[in-house]
């Protein structure tokens, strides 16, 4: 019964759109997640104190909402509250399933689950701006280096929470969430193998879990979109002549078929050797997150064969620490969009 019950949630058509892939955790309240990792964790790895994870929580709530001095608060939108937050209880879900399923030599044990969950908890944190970033308008600007920033960010806070010996690793494997790094140098400078392990585990949350957002894809045509052209991923200048890689939200939408694809060859079933399937265990042999995956992509399939655009018609909350962030973020778009093509 209870089974059945999570089936028909998971599969429920009024799946709240600040909520996850199985309509249980509001992933906007890092109230909520918490409370799922501690049920996660608890009877994983009995006697674990978890109090480091309930401070790291607090001060992730104070920092994206722009309460910490030095900081300004999260202004991306995209890459909100809700995406960290949701992807931190997808990758306290593939702790939980990897442990569950490997003997006592293999397992991570429940202070590397603490540190790589807390190492997810803060791995968009590049985004945020810091006090001494002058000039910068926007977190998106840092859309080629926030992983690299959000290294430093766990290299200075770690230590706050009495995981100083921990820095050279966390900061290593926050790069599985990102591009500037390749997987290769990760793996030169870190050796423990379970190490390797929670970052696969790391890269493989970051991924599924926004890719089976409910509203996943008008957050890639509205405000990815918007972000990438900020961080000079959509269009840029090469040899001094305008490079267009992304010429529109519509035209990031119609390349996202070929780039879930490419994740799942590439690095889901590739460099992170199918992590996801860890997940299985906790669904009884299914994956919401993956089959939400295959929806989104089947519906978008189809809203590009019709060319019928008002199909996504979502408009999800941004849960970001500015008001009116998507006006905001619109005119800087504009903005730097006019600068680029009046300076070819």
């Amino acid at each position: 019964m209870r089974r059945r019950k999570l089936h028909n949630a998971m599969n429920n058509s009024t799946r709240r759109s600040d909520f996850d892939v199985t309509n249980s955790v509001q992933v906007s309240s890092p109230q909520a997640v918490l409370a799922a990792v501690e049920a996660l964790f608890r009877p994983t790895w009995p006697g674990l104190s978890l109090d480091p994870l309930a401070r790291a929580f607090s001060h992730f709530e104070r920092l994206f909402a722009g309460e910490v001095p030095g900081w300004h608060g999260v202004d991306t939108v995209y890459h909100d509250r809700q995406h960290t937050l949701d992807i931190t209880l997808a990758l306290a879900r593939l702790l939980v399933g990897y442990e569950r399923q490997h003997d006592e030599a293999s397992r991570v044990g429940g202070t590397r689950a603490v540190i790589g969950l807390i190492t997810g908890l803060f791995h968009d944190v590049g985004y945020l701006r810091r006090a001494e970033d002058r000039g910068s308008r926007n977190g998106a600007e840092f859309t080629r280096t926030h992983v690299s920033r959000g290294a430093r960010f766990l290299q200075e806070y770690l230590p706050v929470l009495g995981f100083g010996a921990w820095v050279p690793v966390a900061s290593e494997i926050i790069h599985f969430t990102g591009y500037e790094v390749p997987f290769g140098h990760i793996a030169q400078k870190v050796t423990d193998p379970r190490d390797i392990t929670v970052g696969h585990l790391l890269g493989t949350a970051d991924m599924i879990a926004q890719m089976a957002d409910r509203c996943y894809l008008e957050k890639c045509r509205d405000r990815l979109y918007a972000e990438f052209v900020l961080g000079g991923v959509a269009l840029g200048f090469n040899d001094g002549n305008p490079r267009v890689k992304y010429a529109s939200g519509l035209d990031l939408l119609r390349q996202t078929p070929e780039f879930v694809m490419d994740v799942r060859s590439k690095r889901l079933d590739g460099e992170f050797q199918g992590a996801y399937r860890y997940l299985e265990i906790l669904y009884g042999g299914r994956n919401p997150y993956m089959e939400a995956i295959e929806r989104n992509v089947e519906f978008l399939r189809q809203v590009l064969r019709s060319e019928n655009w008002q199909l996504l018609r979502r408009r999800p909350p941004i849960f970001a620490a500015i008001a009116d962030p998507m006006d905001t973020m619109r005119g800087l778009m504009l903005g730097h969009i006019k600068r680029v093509w009046s300076s070819s």
